[in-house]
């Protein structure tokens, strides 16, 4: 996006004044967003966004500054406001810029810039069409596509010159069923770090019939019941209770701040021999893959919990820098506009041994959940609250009857030392996690996990 000697000529200008560090993070994107509601087209909108963010480190204290014009004398005037807000010093040399090479893990089949918008649209309609025809519940359907193309440049005082390209291609299905009074929504997504053939993968048909099965089913489930029950989740829950439950208080910055239950615990025993927690931003068409993060760190596989036993946190470069530790890959941020912040990728818990049917008929009485909704954690105690969209009873080691309203209450890193039987199988979700107000795309991922004595509220007596 810009020449490597004016990368370096931006870079010493950055430091004129002195600095213990500078970098350049570049940005383009361009995106496509359809909106389907009502059986018509109520959104349709294109564009690209372009543009730099500037930052020069001393003593620990961050200047940032950012714009949208990459023309070579804005940029090196931007670097001169930069660095005069820095106190005076001698100017630091700034080493030739090595280009860095790039193993991305996207997996792209059919570049969606290249499908015609009429295409995308018919997706939308068809799959509009299918929630409606599934049951005559189904009163109002929403449908979604998006697709963007993400490249983005780091360069630093280090001599780090690196590059990455990204498309990203999702589609997203919410049902809404009535039956007398009572109204239930459910929605389905696809996404990942892919093409247009997300959609032969994952037909808008099939994301539409699941979503209205699902607030069907909800029209008619018995209320859960509250009390402490051993709790199924199943891989199709994906990684919802990970992610948040403990992927959060993993972070460096939370770490740093003293606002994570798990600060100071590196190598004592958090969960139950049978858990090991991985944020793996390597995994080829995830949604939450990358070569690189927005500080040019190569993405990899970190093994956060390692049978039960905590080993380390997901860093940038700073929160790296301040704990002694090595960037693991996970300094993101949402925009050039953003200056980067630990964030996970691609997080879940690692498929076990026990076969999820098994596990199953193992519990004589408990609740199996195959759909995790919204909720909350606090990541200082660990405590959560999250609801589930879709849940059935076990009894006699058996899936019946369907279940509303559950509500699991608990704490992360207990619920982690409880889990007592994992499942040899993997399902994913899939997002865009917030924090600091910044959202990044990302995914989560399960085994079949048994866990005893878990609170579930509900309304039934």
């Amino acid at each position: 996006m810009i020449p490597d000697d004016l990368a370096r000529a931006v870079l010493e200008r950055l430091l004129r004044r002195g600095g213990d560090f500078a970098e350049i993070y570049c940005e383009s994107l361009r995106g496509v967003a359809l909106a389907f509601e009502d059986r018509s087209l109520e959104e349709a909108s294109a564009g690209v966004d372009r543009g730099v963010g500037l930052r020069i480190v001393r003593n620990g204290v961050t200047a940032f500054a950012n714009g949208n014009d990459l023309a070579p004398e804005a940029l090196l005037s931007m670097a001169s406001d930069l660095a005069s807000t820095e106190p005076g010093g001698s100017a630091r040399a700034v080493p030739l810029l090595a280009r860095r090479p790039v193993a991305s893990p996207a997996a792209l089949g059919i570049d969606p810039s290249a499908v015609p918008t009429e295409e995308k649209v018919r997706a939308l309609v068809r799959a509009d069409e299918a929630a409606r025809a599934h049951d005559s519940r189904v009163v109002q359907v929403q449908a979604r596509y998006r697709d963007s193309e993400r490249s983005i440049l780091v360069a630093s005082s280090e001599g780090l010159l690196a590059e990455d390209r990204l498309v990203y291609t999702s589609m997203s299905v919410t049902a809404v069923a009535r039956e007398n009074r009572l109204i239930k929504s459910a929605t389905k997504s696809a996404s990942g770090t892919v093409g247009f053939e997300i959609l032969d993968a994952q037909p808008p048909e099939r994301l539409a019939r699941e979503a209205a099965r699902v607030a069907c089913l909800q029209l008619t489930a018995d209320p859960a019941p509250a009390g402490t029950f051993t709790v199924v989740l199943s891989a199709e829950a994906g990684g919802t209770m990970v992610h948040e439950a403990c992927g959060h208080g993993l972070e460096g910055d939370f770490v740093l701040k003293g606002l994570s239950v798990y600060a100071g615990c590196v190598g004592r025993k958090v969960a139950s021999d049978v858990v090991t927690v991985i944020d793996d931003g390597m995994l080829a068409g995830r949604r939450g893959s990358f070569g690189i993060d927005d500080e040019g760190t190569p993405s990899r596989r970190n093994v956060l919990i390692e049978s039960g036993v905590l080993r380390g946190f997901l860093h940038s470069r700073r929160t790296a820098a301040l704990t002694g530790a090595e960037p693991t890959g996970n300094g993101r941020r949402e925009s050039y506009r953003h200056l980067p912040i630990p964030r996970m990728t691609n997080t879940m818990i690692a498929p076990g041994r026990d076969d999820p049917g098994e596990i199953v008929a193992s519990v004589p009485d408990g609740i199996f959940v195959t759909d995790m909704g919204g909720g909350e954690v606090d990541i200082v105690s660990g405590n959560f609250v999250f609801h589930c969209t879709e849940a059935y009873r076990i009894r006699d080691g058996r899936i019946m009857e369907p279940l509303r309203d559950a509500i699991l209450t608990g704490n992360g890193p207990d619920v982690l030392a409880r889990i007592d039987r994992v499942g040899n199988d993997l399902g994913f979700q899939v997002g865009t996690c917030g924090k600091d107000g910044q959202g990044v795309p990302v995914s989560d991922a399960q085994p079949t996990l048994r866990i005893p004595g878990i609170v579930v509220g509900g309304q039934a007596r």
